[in-house]
């Protein structure tokens, strides 16, 4: 089963100026509802080249356990999933409805990678891990493709940075074509590892990642991604809760266009980033939004 792209680029009028023309890559249009299908497929299959796969494994907080569940179901493999405890239920229920199993366990996002890895040390199963996978990269990175031949003068790109298999493929590919282009990663006030790490030049990690964009909810930084994005993303933004709930809200009323926290994140940045000029480009990358956070930002289903 192949993905239908190239996704949508369209020009995003209410937040264009007469200096800014200002678009949105719609990653909520693909099967999961976010971009890590193009990451998780790309993974998959490169592996299943190489060797027979009969169990795929991931750890997520839910749209990269979506992504794994879809990919393993078009290749005929089984799959589970760790999420940590109480789950986004849109995400949970994308995962049980494409035949996954789920084992909920931890707190958060490292808990659940533990528990994760403990499981395929037993089992054998492929771990299909998004931050440390050598081949997720080269999924993302044709996001950053896509972007150069539908907007070839864009100057300014901002990207969620999560994992940062996102950012590290968008800015590998962009770098590549169009050096000049600005890389902006955004990360959420409350869960800041990657900020203080691409600052430092180290791995800082943080107590808790306390967000509400259970995407951009990373606590431990992996090594070699800090050495990627210091090399890749030429600015690091961070967002508050409130900032993310008003570019939700945004993106609904004026946008048309659902996003979850963390997939509103790029906005949220550039709405308090309007000085810009030139041609930017914002990455929506999931709409995967739970009941309880529409109803923060005010909105409804």
């Amino acid at each position: 089963m192949l993905l239908d792209l190239p996704t949508p680029l369209v020009v995003a009028p209410s937040l264009s100026t007469a200096g800014c023309d200002t678009y949105i890559k719609n990653e909520t249009v693909l099967p999961t509802g976010s971009f890590k299908v193009r990451g998780a497929l790309q993974s998959l299959t490169v592996n299943l080249a190489r060797h027979s796969i009969a169990e795929v494994v991931a750890a997520s907080t839910g749209n990269h356990g979506a992504a794994v569940a879809w990919a393993a179901k078009a290749a005929g493999c089984r799959a589970t999933i760790f999420l940590p405890s109480n789950p986004n239920p849109v995400k949970a229920g994308r995962i049980r409805g494409l035949d996954a199993e789920i084992i909920e366990f931890g707190a958060d996002l490292s808990a659940a990678t533990e528990a994760a890895y403990r499981y395929v040390k037993d089992t054998g199963a492929f771990f299909l891990h998004d931050a440390a996978d050598p081949d997720v990269p080269a999924g993302t990175a044709t996001i950053g493709e896509e972007i150069l031949v539908q907007a070839p003068a864009v100057n300014r790109i901002y990207v969620p940075m999560g994992d940062t298999a996102l950012v590290r493929g968008v800015g590998a590919a962009v770098k590549r074509l169009k050096p000049a282009v600005t890389i902006v990663g955004v990360v959420a006030a409350n869960a800041p590892s990657y900020l203080l790490s691409w600052q430092q030049g180290r791995v800082v990690e943080t107590d808790t990642a306390a967000t509400i964009a259970d995407g951009l909810a990373v606590r431990q930084p992996l090594a070699g991604n800090v050495t990627a994005i210091r090399r890749l993303v030429d600015e690091v933004h961070a967002v508050t809760e409130e900032e993310m709930l008003a570019a939700i809200r945004h993106l609904r009323r004026h946008e048309q266009i659902t996003a979850e926290p963390s997939g509103a994140a790029a906005t949220a940045a550039y709405l308090k980033d309007r000085s810009v000029e030139g041609v930017v480009v914002l990455l929506v990358t999931g709409g995967n939004v739970s009941p309880e956070v529409l109803a923060r930002a005010g909105m409804t289903t």
